[in-house]
């Protein structure tokens, strides 16, 4: 009977170390989580850079051109599925810009479904700045910091033998970073001149009957010593998916980033989404509730010598654990 009881016991603690076998701990709580691939920060600073080498993103250019080229090339390289939704829209100032979303899927067969997004483009004056008001941005951490990311999160998924159990699109909006001068904001919003890719795709979605369980917005994810607040929307359309994530980002270390602190309120592209498309969408984004954006924003610089791999690594990994968790 001893030899029997002993058997079991043998066989019970078999079962629990195969069971922890498959978690991982290496956070800061007792909890277990399944296990995650680490985000390579250094390959997503590349990614940025490449896409400053292009020069600026504004729509309607050759820098623009090419950039698209070349996200639609590397989604395709890690073998997900990329749809181009082509649209045209006015600019503040009468305009008629072509424009383009980029959809790209992992896993498309899967029924939950996160999204992940930033915008591609940048904005075309530095009407934050007191010289070359007139220029172009570079738009390292305004654009191409979030499209970094999430390249570097494809990239993991695609080469990762650890796979998620939910399918991921990453839309990538068109047309965030316009709108009127700073001065001349139209502060009622009855008419927005920004998010034009979001706007259209919220109410034009890439699929019919289109859905995802929640998104994350990176917008501004790559400066050095950013702090990242809980935005004003986000709490009021996805809280539970703010305070998960700010959770995740601070067991996993990364309390210096992520803080528990309210922001107020920011009309990006999460906005749209959540409004028209009905699809909980959470921002992080660099917004401080005592000094706003950051002193780069719609400046020139706003450039790679702003790009910080720690904070890179802090966002990146954060998204990638709660991509996992699901």
């Amino acid at each position: 009977m001893k030899s029997k009881i002993a058997l079991l016991l043998l066989l019970a603690l078999v079962l629990v170390s195969a069971c922890e076998s498959s978690k991982n701990t290496d956070v800061s709580s007792n909890e277990t989580y399944n296990q995650v691939p680490e985000f390579n920060a250094d390959s997503a600073y590349a990614f940025i850079q490449k896409q400053v080498d292009f020069g600026p993103r504004v729509p309607m250019t050759k820098g623009h051109q090419l950039t698209k080229e070349w996200i639609i090339e590397k989604f395709k390289s890690y073998g997900l599925e990329v749809k181009e939704q082509d649209f045209q829209t006015k600019t503040h100032d009468g305009l008629t810009w072509d424009l383009t979303n980029i959809i790209a899927s992992f896993n498309p067969s899967a029924s939950k479904r996160i999204m992940i997004s930033a915008h591609w483009d940048t904005r075309r004056i530095a009407d934050k700045d007191t010289q070359r008001i007139d220029e172009p941005i570079d738009g390292a951490n305004d654009g191409a910091s979030g499209v970094g990311m999430a390249l570097e999160i494809a990239r993991v998924l695609a080469t990762s033998d650890l796979q998620p159990d939910v399918g991921v699109d990453f839309i990538l909006f068109d047309g965030e970073d316009d709108g009127e001068p700073e001065s001349s904001y139209n502060r009622n919003n009855s008419q927005v001149w920004w998010c034009l890719g979001s706007q259209h795709w919220s109410k034009n979605p890439h699929q019919n009957g289109y859905n995802a369980y929640y998104g994350i917005l990176l917008d501004m994810v790559g400066a050095k010593g950013a702090r990242f607040y809980r935005e004003g929307y986000s709490r009021y359309y996805a809280k539970n998916i703010v305070n998960k994530v700010w959770n995740f980002g601070i067991e996993l270390g990364y309390s210096d980033y992520f803080i528990l602190q309210d922001a107020g309120e920011i009309t990006d592209d999460h906005y749209f989404v959540n409004k028209d498309a009905k699809i909980p969408m959470i921002n992080i984004i660099e917004f401080s509730p005592n000094t706003g954006f950051g002193r780069y924003h719609h400046t020139h610089d706003d450039n790679m010598d702003l790009i910080d791999v720690r904070t890179l690594k802090a966002v990146g990994q954060t998204v990638l654990f709660t991509l996992y968790q699901e």
